[in-house]
């Protein structure tokens, strides 16, 4: 009984004990399994990380390979190669298709502007005309080099608005540090603030002159220059001794407007007098808003018509008794640019002139049908560029001049009306 008693105790023993290791056994599985599950999940997120940093350093050595890229396309497009003295130069232009429908007009043959004078009486033989040109196409080599530690650079810019369409040099100088030798924009005309316009010499109170000319330029800041030349102004009707003084003071007053004032002096020379012609101009350029600029150019000018475009002679020669006749006039070009896109613009623009002679000029005038009393004309374009080397242009301009005398058919007022278009393809 006792053995039997014993055997019992004994197997109920071991089974406790085989049950107690079993759930050991099971218990270290367990612990075994969230250990291996929680390494797996380490472990995809060591493989995640370095798939990332992979995929983050590819991204980062393509961008590399592309602005090296481009930085060198860039350089090839900026310094096409070296001269045969070693400087760098740069080949740029645009191939330029001008046309108009001129349904009352100039007479001359060429397209562009001709408002001081446009027939008093409407003239067939120019009305209702259709014309077209590529004589505005340009070509033109920018090139610098450093000579002593110094910079030297220029440029050398012609077209084809010569007589019948022959070569034109319209930029040909040189630069040294703060010099400037050579043949560019007349230090007091300047295109800077007038409004865009596809007619490319621009309307009644602007200036597209380019003289032959020594300048210095001095900055005070990076707001504010003060530029001084010496120009030849190339005005045929006067005998030139000396040239023109100009003077030309810019300031930034924000980021947003800049202003300009400057002044001229220049001799009046005939056979057997002399006088002083002096001028004053103000513009101004204010971005409005980030996509809207308005620009504006006032001059006063007394004895000068070979820099302001479209005024009436600076003065005549008295033919009695041989002395200069000075004329005046005030004018004033403004207008706005609305940027409505990244590939379209348009511009609303204005311009005037009012001239104030004396009697003595007047007189001393062989045809008073050719002094304007007043100029005016208005204009409105819209630029569009499909991709980035070509733009597309449109303008309608209207204007008016009116005379100190009327004409045979007993009119005093010449009219200008017209629509111009143009293709560009910049390279």
């Amino acid at each position: 009984m006792n053995t039997h008693k014993q055997f019992r105790i004994k197997a109920i023993v071991l089974l406790c004990t085989g049950i107690c290791i079993s759930s050991l056994s099971q218990a270290n599985t367990q612990t075994e399994i969230d250990e291996l599950k929680h390494e797996l999940h380490m472990l995809k997120q060591l493989v995640q990380h370095m798939n990332s940093q992979q995929q983050t350093q590819s991204e980062q050595l393509v961008k590399a390979q592309k602005f090296q890229k481009s930085s060198q396309n860039q350089n090839l497009k900026n310094t096409v190669g070296l001269t045969k003295g070693g400087a760098e130069f740069n080949l740029y232009g645009n191939i330029r298709l001008d046309a108009l429908y001129q349904i009352e007009g100039g007479t001359q043959s060429r397209l562009y502007n001709q408002i001081n004078t446009v027939p008093l009486t409407r003239d067939s033989a120019s009305s209702d005309i259709l014309k077209s040109t590529l004589a505005a196409t340009r070509l033109g080599l920018d090139f610098k080099a450093s000579i002593l530690n110094e910079n030297l650079g220029g440029k050398i810019e012609v077209d084809f608005l010569g007589a019948n369409d022959a070569l034109r040099i319209r930029h040909a100088y040189l630069t040294y540090n703060q010099w400037l030798i050579g043949q560019t924009w007349s230090n007091f005309a300047i295109p800077d603030y007038m409004p865009e316009s596809i007619d490319a010499l621009g309307y009644v109170g602007g200036a597209v002159k380019r003289d032959p000319q020594i300048r210095y330029t001095q900055k005070f800041n990076p707001n504010s220059s003060l530029v001084i030349a010496l120009e030849d102004t190339k005005d045929s009707s006067s005998h030139m001794k000396l040239p023109a003084l100009t003077m030309h003071f810019n300031q930034k007053i924000t980021e947003n407007l800049n202003i300009s004032a400057r002044t001229m002096l220049d001799e009046k020379r005939s056979d057997n007098d002399q006088a002083m012609a002096w001028g004053v101009g103000f513009g101004l350029k204010y971005d409005v808003f980030e996509n809207t600029t308005f620009k504006a150019d006032y001059y006063h000018v007394k004895g000068d018509s070979s820099l302001v475009s479209w005024t009436n002679a600076g003065f005549v020669v008295d033919q009695e008794d041989h002395t200069l006749a000075m004329n005046k006039f005030n004018s004033i070009t403004f207008g706005v640019t609305q940027q409505i896109n990244e590939k379209m613009r348009t511009t609303l623009g204005y311009g005037y002139m009012k001239a104030d002679p004396n009697q003595h000029y007047l007189d001393a005038s062989l045809d008073l049908t050719k002094i304007n009393k007043e100029l005016w004309q208005a204009w409105a374009n819209v630029f569009y560029s499909p991709v980035k080397p070509i733009s597309l242009g449109l303008e309608y301009v209207y204007g008016e001049r009116k005379a100190y005398a009327d004409d045979v058919q007993g009119s005093n007022k010449g009219i200008d009306n017209r629509f111009n278009a143009v293709a560009i393809y910049t390279f």
